[in-house]
């Protein structure tokens, strides 16, 4: 849907900006509890596979910047953090801030929809879903090359929101 917005909205006789943000870090977060109760961090993807991530945040920030740029500056940004990371990289994180020891679980794609209708999505959200991560996966290798990198590390982002929840 926001790749077809963008293709609507680019073709109109205006100027347009868009940032486009890698994959959340928080998207990550919502799975701390059960991590912390398996010591098994599930994941779509595979878990070696390096993706560009975005602490939310640092997205945030891009856009404000960029609000405040000449009106000539059009087109996509890519918005990620200071590097690129692993499931296994999210894992990692979550053990430094559990203090156990966490694996990685990758769930075949064969089970993507099955499980995101397990999350309570939708049958049309559950397939939009595994249509993204499989492009996710898919275009891997296919990274922009424009992008604005944030200055949030993972294991920064992962921590700092371990310890606002337990405040």
């Amino acid at each position: 849907m926001l790749y077809e917005f963008e293709q609507l909205i680019t073709a109109l006789p205006i100027p347009v900006a868009i940032n486009r943000g890698a994959y959340y870090m928080s998207n990550w977060i919502g799975m701390l509890d059960a991590v912390r109760e398996s010591r098994t961090l599930p994941s779509f993807f595979p878990a070696d596979l390096a993706i560009p991530m975005v602490a939310p945040d640092d997205l945030g920030a891009a856009a404000a910047r960029r609000l405040l740029t000449p009106a000539t500056d059009v087109g996509i940004i890519h918005v990620e953090g200071p590097q690129r990371y692993t499931s296994r990289d999210v894992a990692a994180a979550f053990a430094e801030v559990l203090g156990i020891a966490v694996n990685v679980e990758e769930i075949p794609r064969k089970n993507w929809e099955r499980t995101f209708l397990g999350f309570g999505f939708s049958e049309p959200a559950a397939n939009s879903y595994a249509c993204m991560t499989a492009t996710v996966i898919d275009e891997a290798s296919d990274q922009p090359t424009d992008y604005e990198r944030g200055p949030t590390r993972l294991q920064e982002y992962i921590s700092a929101n371990f310890q606002s929840q337990r405040t």
